[in-house]
């Protein structure tokens, strides 16, 4: 039962989550590997500076394993979109959840076109990681994120499949766990037909590219 009641609270919350639902096919945006200026060596990690209300977090995202997701969102970072949202869903023992929310719940507009599921890339959703939120649909992901609280195995790419896709991990918590320990620490009630929102607004301040 215990399992059942997981598994179920987990297709609830991110694959009928705010994502708004796409009927057109997922977007290929371009590769997020770069020429190194001083070495020509490909780039692969691009460091993520996030400053919340409750402090800085700071994140890897491996554009080797993830080339598509980690191009949507470093889009979504360097058009200043993150500026302002909010963690909007947090579930202790299991993810924090944000990137496409404003602090009334309302989902923020000008969203990229989606992106093709890029779960079957080896990476789990182990602790720490940062996984793309999406609908039902696989592919669906545009801008909303979570932070695995623990080794979520269930969330990990097993076929490709309406059940069994998963979800994308395309980073990790590199510093900061802390901070994401405190915001899974928050007290969290119903907004309107949301569930699991934090009672104290979490803002993230800024996301930006460290160099």
């Amino acid at each position: 039962m215990k399992r059942f009641l997981v598994g179920f609270l987990a297709f609830f919350v991110l694959l009928a989550g705010c994502q708004a639902k796409t009927e057109t096919p997922a977007a290929t945006p371009e590769t997020a590997t770069a020429e190194s200026e001083t070495s020509g060596v490909k780039k692969s990690m691009t460091n993520v500076k996030m400053v919340t209300s409750k402090g800085t977090i700071m994140l890897e995202l491996d554009a080797e394993k993830a080339p598509l997701t980690v191009a949507n969102v470093k889009a979504y970072i360097e058009d200043g979109f993150y500026d302002g949202v909010i963690f909007h869903r947090v579930i202790p023992n299991f993810m924090v959840q944000g990137g496409g929310m404003n602090a009334d719940m309302s989902e923020k507009a000008d969203k990229r076109p989606p992106v093709k599921n890029e779960a079957n890339n080896g990476l789990k959703n182990d602790r720490g990681t940062l996984a793309m939120a999406r609908t039902n649909d696989p592919h669906s992901a545009s801008s909303q994120f979570f932070i695995n609280l623990k080794d979520n195995d269930f969330l990990n790419h097993t076929s490709e499949s309406a059940s069994g896709w998963g979800y994308a991990v395309f980073g990790k918590v590199t510093d900061g766990m802390d901070v994401v320990d405190a915001i899974a620490k928050v007290q969290t009630g119903n907004k309107g037909y949301h569930g699991d929102v934090p009672v104290e607004t979490i803002t993230i301040d800024s996301m930006t590219i460290v160099e």
